[in-house]
């Protein structure tokens, strides 16, 4: 067996299970699950009936690289909502599909990251635990960047040396983050851009939460937008992941993309190619009619703000805790350690939330994500209330 799985460290969730077996909920408070970022809003009908639609597609062996009809749809999109210079972003070339984003960045490490003893791969700390194993199984070794109140819950990239970026391989980066929602501003994006080329890396930008953010008129800025803004046309070194997950309520749908410097996505093709990965045509015209229709989109957010409002219209007076820049997460601060907290709140409350340090790694430096849960407002409003009632009466009772 590859010796490197033997690094690959427990999934939160099974910590989550394993934290929580021995407790026994009040068996008169219905269970209320703010642990994993599942969406739970409708899935659109016309996404459902469009692949209902093609099932005549799976007589069909589809291709690795997708439809045309799916590229297009993608190309289009990430030209309108990025403002990206006309032409500058071609279906060919700069876009391929994936089964989702979790498997893409996964494999995208494998791609990637060469064989050279000593390379790192830089991570925001706490993070998506994909980025980690990715990094492990490729050969490589995290290198882990704190994300605290104190840096507005993004790396300090000014605070990393030049011999780190020099064996920088690979970045990761989340934006709007999970779990802060903290977003990076363009001028941020611009100067990783220009670390990339000056240290001969390449960066990938998860950016499934950026279709979820407070303000209509300010939607985040995404990675290849920065580099348009610097004229890097090319878009080299910068990879984006998108997904119809959070976006379009459809995590079943297993269906994002990859986009982005047109070399790298041909080998990271060559590679997926032998990887076995295509995405089945039916989800192939669902998912290109989710990419061309952002009436959804609009009222998944009005869904969101309205449960962003309604709780922390409660919770504040009980917790140091802000509303995101971004995604759907809450990431208060807890009063006593925090997997005690989760602990104790599902064991006196039956509300499931995820402890802060089973997203996070302990550094020199400490730990950023101890002292803090994440919480998904992923439930029914009613179901989102009723949670932060319940919390905000655990937290008057310690």
């Amino acid at each position: 067996m590859n010796p490197r799985l033997d690094r690959l460290q427990p999934y939160p969730f099974e910590k989550l299970g394993a934290l929580l077996a021995d407790a026994a909920p009040p068996a008169g408070l219905a269970p209320i699950r703010l642990s994993i970022g599942e969406p739970k809003h409708p899935t659109p009908d016309f996404i459902a009936e469009t692949l209902a639609e093609h099932l005549d597609g799976l007589a069909t062996y589809p291709a690795t690289r997708g439809a045309p009809l799916l590229r297009e749809a993608i190309a289009d999109w990430l030209s309108r909502r990025f403002a990206l210079p006309a032409g500058s972003l071609d279906a060919e070339r700069h876009v391929l599909p994936v089964n989702g984003t979790r498997e893409a960045l996964f494999a995208f490490a494998q791609a990637v990251v060469g064989a050279d003893r000593g390379a790192l791969v830089l991570l925001p700390n706490p993070f998506y635990q994909i980025y980690e194993g990715a990094a492990l199984l490729a050969g490589a070794e995290p290198h882990y960047l704190p994300c605290t109140a104190e840096t507005g819950h993004q790396p300090d990239f000014d605070a990393v040396d030049a011999d780190t970026w020099a064996r920088c391989e690979l970045l990761y980066i989340c934006s709007p983050g999970n779990p802060s929602g903290a977003v990076l501003e363009q001028t941020a994006l611009m100067r990783l851009v220009d670390l990339a080329e000056r240290h001969d890396f390449v960066i990938a930008a998860d950016e499934c939460y950026s279709e979820l953010y407070p303000d209509e008129s300010r939607p985040p800025v995404g990675l290849l937008q920065a580099a348009a803004a610097m004229g890097n046309l090319d878009f080299r070194r910068c990879i984006v992941f998108h997904s119809l997950s959070k976006r379009s309520n459809a995590p079943g749908l297993r269906s994002g993309f990859v986009a982005g410097d047109a070399e790298v996505i041909r080998r990271f093709l060559a590679y997926r190619t032998y990887h076995g990965c295509a995405m089945a045509l039916p989800q192939q015209h669902a998912s290109a009619a989710a990419w061309r229709d952002e009436a959804h989109v609009v009222e998944n957010r009005r869904l969101y703000r309205e449960k962003f409002d309604a709780v922390l219209a409660i919770l504040p007076q009980m917790l140091d805790v802000e509303r995101p820049a971004g995604g759907f997460y809450l990431w208060p601060r807890t009063p006593l350690d925090d997997a005690e907290f989760a602990r104790r709140l599902y064991a006196e409350q039956n509300v499931t939330v995820l402890p802060g340090s089973y997203l996070s790694r302990p550094t020199a430096a400490g730990d950023p994500g101890a002292g803090r849960v994440r919480m998904a407002l992923v439930a029914p409003l009613a179901e989102c209330v009723e949670a932060a009632q319940r919390i905000a009466s655990f937290c008057r009772g310690l």
